[in-house]
């Protein structure tokens, strides 16, 4: 049996997507930017998706803009805001368990003059408000802090962030990337100035995104070209990644709420299976704040990597910790941030379910597990310290 449990790291695009994708690959194949008939009939599909895309957040057409991943959206941001607005202060807010997008974004900041303030989350990865209200200042430009974290699923309270920000004359962005399938956003009860997301993350194809940018708030450019993008993110237009974008969360939106229990169900079933069959083993995350297809556990005594390989070798795709750092040795950043100690985050794995998953899929998987952590325990040399060798699975 294969069974793939890395729904956080990407998702395979539904065949529906693919098949509204097809035509543009071929039969509707002109430049979306073209002044002919080919050109025009592209340029009307992109103009679709856009407004399909912008209505399903509640913002106008014209405040999304299509970008080539959840990355250079992220990057835009943090990036265009802080250059645009440095003559008003150069101080940038970010949470310490941001994708690597933003973290990477920020120090890119920090190296070029700026103060980056990194808040603190708690024990199960929330950022609280009165941290955001000790760390802003009257520099404070922009305050970005993701809506779902990528590791551990834990849900931010975005809403009373971005009210702080606003209170003290700062931008609210958001990373969405890994909201959009679960959560129903609407960017003016929120209150987004920005927005991140990225189509491969709720079954659609990979290699485009986009970034909400509300009108009035002045970026500077990212990626200079042509006149893409109304003259804000040149390259040429990615049509059929645009086209199934916008039919991916139609069907995201449209099938959320079942999707949803579904996975929740499977998730809930796999947490108690492994909770009680497993000893030494740790749940990382919120209990209540939290996505339905996320659950991350530490396993004391035996290395993540260890398990990947096992895991892999019965079949079982599952993560380390974010997708685009899994080949570092080094301990989550997400963990560390909550506290866990960094001997026990090493043995850390994130298992993120979908909506095509079933549950003999989840009770083959715990069934495995139970067996691999059994093996890498008898070779640890500190189980073996720690407990005496011994115990029952």
């Amino acid at each position: 049996m294969k069974v793939y449990l890395d729904h956080a790291a990407t998702t395979p695009c539904d065949k529906r997507v693919v098949e509204e994708m097809l035509p543009y690959f071929s039969e509707h194949f002109g430049n979306a930017d073209s002044q002919h008939f080919y050109g025009r009939e592209t340029a009307k599909a992109v103009a679709d998706a856009r407004a399909f895309v912008a209505s399903a957040i509640n913002c106008a057409p014209n405040e999304l803009y299509f970008t080539g991943s959840g990355t250079e959206a992220d990057n835009w941001a943090l990036k265009g805001v802080a250059l645009a607005r440095k003559s008003r202060g150069n101080h940038i807010i970010i949470s310490a368990i941001e994708h690597h997008a933003i973290l990477n974004s920020a120090q890119w900041l920090e190296n070029n003059g700026f103060r980056v303030t990194r808040l603190p989350v708690d024990s199960t990865g929330l950022v609280h408000a009165e941290d955001l209200e000790k760390a802003i200042d009257d520099e404070t430009t922009l305050v970005s802090v993701m809506y779902v974290n990528n590791e551990v699923g834990t849900v931010q309270p975005i809403k009373q962030l971005a009210e702080i920000a606003h209170k003290h004359g700062a931008l609210f962005h958001s990373d969405c990337v890994q909201a959009m399938p679960y959560v129903k956003i609407d960017v003016k009860e929120l209150g987004l100035d920005l927005l991140s997301m990225s189509g491969h993350k709720f079954y659609g194809p990979k290699g485009v995104g986009a970034l909400y940018i509300r009108n009035g708030v002045r970026l500077d450019k990212l990626i200079c070209g042509g006149g893409q993008e109304r003259s804000q993110r040149g390259g040429t237009t990615n049509t059929p990644a645009i086209v199934g974008m916008a039919k991916a969360l139609q069907l995201a939106l449209e099938e959320m709420e079942q999707n949803n229990k579904h996975m929740a169900s499977l998730r809930d079933h796999f947490v108690e299976r492994v909770l009680a069959e497993i000893p030494y083993v740790r749940f990382n995350g919120n209990t209540q704040h939290r996505v339905p297809s996320v659950a991350n556990f530490s396993f004391e005594f035996v290395e993540g990597e260890g398990i990947l390989m096992l895991m892999d070798f019965n079949g079982i795709a599952v993560s380390s910790g974010s997708a685009c750092s899994s080949g570092s040795l080094d301990p989550s950043h997400v963990l560390l941030a909550m506290g866990v100690p960094v001997e026990i985050s090493h043995g850390s794995i994130r298992f993120s379910f979908g909506k095509d998953n079933t549950m003999e899929e989840v009770d083959y998987t715990v069934d495995k597990l139970k067996d691999t952590i059994s093996k890498l325990r008898v070779m640890s040399p500190l189980f073996n310290v720690k407990t005496g060798g011994t115990y029952n699975v």
